[in-house]
């Protein structure tokens, strides 16, 4: 059994890591933000209400889109990162493994 060009896998590229996990850190972290900051305008509209005041809503970006955002970023880029690295490993690994078996046959 040879293994054909067209159905190798491709060749892990280490220096692609980053920018993977960087670009997953972004959109997930933009993502929480607006979440977020759609459920924080709701609070303060709600308590305003509730208050009879003026709504401020710079209170939803500064005390719960922002913090909310940047704790997700956070855990974004280390478990993403953890899961590049462990995804890069595995497909390095299966690639040798391929080409010793395609050595074999």
């Amino acid at each position: 059994m040879t293994v054909s060009p067209e159905t190798a896998s491709p060749v892990p590229r280490w220096y692609l890591i980053p920018v993977r996990v960087l670009l997953v850190t972004i959109v997930v972290s933009l993502l929480s933000f607006a979440i977020s900051l759609l459920l924080g305008i709701c609070a303060v509209l709600l308590a305003a209400k509730l208050r009879h005041i003026h709504p401020d809503l710079r209170t939803a970006y500064r005390f719960i889109a922002a913090p909310a955002a940047a704790m997700v970023g956070a855990i974004v880029l280390v478990s993403a990162s953890f899961m590049e690295v462990r995804h890069y490993r595995r497909s390095k690994v299966l690639r040798r493994i391929e080409h010793q078996v395609g050595r074999l046959s």
